[in-house]
């Protein structure tokens, strides 16, 4: 992951020149030697901890790219030393810890934010764009599919409610933003199909319910082999006055109600919008820039702590629906 981050900042026009990269941690001290090589980082600080090379480099910013059940303590000692943190997804493993890096980072005048690039992409500013013209009416359902057959090896691998926890929150942060409209409940069916190399969780389904009677269907897999989805999903829109079809990487239809006659309404097909903003649309890079340019003006990022609890908040249900076997309220 940290090979992304240093490409995206170190090759990316809307990045090169604002970030000096000034030390790298890991616990195996050869790994961050390594990328340092990589990257041409010469006369960086190196080491193993990561508050000595905080105290040692005092930097501004702390970028998080560890294992998500270290992420709580690292978030912590980033924010103590003064940095402002933006940090990998997903936010946390419980809501309690969610809670707590959204409080510290308020106690310390700090910028918290999440690094979730899948929402950078120009297919969904796109749908956002055009739900938020009403050219579809009003949204009554998102319905994605997710079936992939990914084989990381890893620590993914070894996880608890990997397809949800590890890879779920991108599609449910996506839905979230492109509906525009909060959760509010889910019921989650989580299995691991015969066959799987995941020790745990590689495939479910859930029915999540957002605000104004909205219905988002999420069926997923991260063990489907054969007929591999984009990794942004498969989606189908509906609204009141018509359709939005887009096979998660170039290809949309999109066609609207066009007549008040027949058994079936008469359609015509209408245009998806380009993005609003041409710099929000590069993924990592553009996350990375959002949050440096919230820095700079004071404002909160589009994807800062705050707001994204919400959508680590429709993961944790779902497992806790998955394993209850109940539906289960989202709140924050």
């Amino acid at each position: 992951m940290s090979k992304g981050w240093l490409a995206a900042l170190s090759e990316h026009a809307l990045l090169k020149d604002k970030v000096r990269i000034v030390g790298l941690v890991d616990l195996d001290r050869a790994t961050a030697t390594t990328r340092a090589s990589e990257f041409a980082l010469d006369d960086i600080a190196i080491g193993t901890d990561l508050d000595a090379v905080l105290a040692e480099t005092k930097p501004d910013l702390l970028f998080d790219v560890v294992v998500p059940s270290a992420r709580a303590g690292l978030v912590e000692t980033g924010l103590r030393h003064g940095c402002h943190v933006l940090t990998e997804k997903p936010m946390a493993t419980s809501l309690a810890d969610a809670k707590a890096m959204v409080a510290q980072a308020k106690a310390a005048g700090r910028v918290h934010a999440v690094v979730q690039n899948r929402r950078f992409i120009a297919g969904v500013r796109r749908i956002r764009r055009l739900v938020e013209t009403g050219a579809l009416g009003e949204i009554t359902s998102l319905n994605c599919d997710f079936f992939i057959g990914a084989h990381f090896g890893g620590f993914r691998e070894d996880m608890d409610n990997v397809l949800l926890l590890d890879m779920a929150i991108h599609t449910l942060d996506a839905a979230r933003f492109m509906a525009g409209k909060a959760p509010r409940a889910v019921y989650c069916l989580e299995t691991n199909p015969p066959g799987s190399w995941y020790r745990h969780g590689a495939a479910a389904n859930a029915i999540f319910e957002f605000e104004n009677d909205v219905v988002f269907n999420y069926r997923g897999s991260w063990c489907a082999e054969g007929a591999n989805t984009s990794w942004e999903s498969a989606w189908r829109i509906i609204g009141t006055k018509g359709t939005l079809l887009w096979d998660g990487e170039d290809r949309f239809e999109a066609r609207v109600v066009d007549g008040d006659s027949g058994f079936f309404r008469p359609l015509k097909e209408i245009e998806v919008p380009p993005p609003a903003d041409a710099g929000q649309v590069h993924g990592h890079a553009s996350v990375i820039a959002d949050f440096l340019a919230a820095i700079e003006s004071g404002a909160q990022p589009e994807t800062a702590g705050a707001d994204n609890i919400n959508s680590l908040a429709m993961v944790l249900a779902a497992i806790e629906s998955a394993r209850t076997g109940q539906r289960i309220p989202i709140a924050v």
